[in-house]
């Protein structure tokens, strides 16, 4: 089977126009992916099944990542002049910059005709909260389906073509994405249908906490002599 870097070079002269990029897994899997471009993913990912050296005619697992705002710090060796006249000297610059987040939609795609695999594509959107439609592969790998709504629903992104894309976990009033790194729980479980358990002492604690105070009766009157 090709290496990742093979698939990116022939991917990269089959589609010019393209945006194909190695992302290397620094772990001991070395299981390294191919970070594609939106605006042609749909069509590599048909290229990538059809291929008859690849024949990727399955998509075994596909999640979702959250990648949120962080800022990064750069070291750099600058040459400072020495006051005293002498030989310049090497110190260290350290620069910082906010690296946006994004949301990341992972496939891992294999060959049942050929055994072989995997290999893993991502798809990357262009920020949390207002970029974030990436193409759906379901038409390519009808595999895609529940696992597209599954990143829908927990992360956010939103598959365009997907053919039917709604809540597959959460159910349909509720709000937010639970698998973001910056989600906050709620109090209030008021649209939880079956509350149970610990959702159930929460919920019953919001409602005490939310009914209003009794109101005390009047005083009784003194009765008149």
């Amino acid at each position: 089977m090709e290496t990742p870097e093979q698939i990116r070079d022939r991917l990269l002269a089959r589609f010019p126009g393209a945006t194909v990029t190695l992302v290397v897994n620094p772990g001991a899997s070395g299981q390294h992916s191919l970070l594609l471009d939106p605006a042609n993913a749909r069509a590599i990912a048909v290229f990538l099944r059809d291929d008859p050296v690849l024949r990727l005619d399955y998509c075994s697992n596909a999640t979702g990542v959250d990648w949120p705002e962080k800022e990064i710090v750069e070291t750099t060796k600058v040459s400072v002049p020495d006051p005293a006249g002498g030989a310049p000297k090497i110190v260290e610059q350290k620069t910082k910059r906010i690296q946006p987040g994004y949301l990341e939609a992972v496939y891992h795609l294999y060959s049942m005709a050929l055994k072989t695999g995997p290999v893993i594509i991502r798809l990357r959107t262009g920020n949390r909260t207002d970029q974030v439609a990436l193409p759906s592969l379901t038409p390519v790998w009808r595999a895609c389906e529940f696992q597209e709504r599954e990143i829908f629903d927990l992360y956010g992104i939103v598959f365009t073509d997907h053919p039917d894309l709604r809540r597959i976990l959460m159910w349909d009033e509720f709000k937010d994405h639970p698998m973001r790194k910056d989600y906050v729980e709620p109090d209030d479980y008021e649209w939880e249908p079956t509350a149970h358990d610990e959702v159930l002492v929460r919920a019953k604690a919001h409602a005490a906490a939310a009914a209003p105070a009794p109101v005390a009766p009047p005083p009784a009157e003194a009765p008149q002599p």
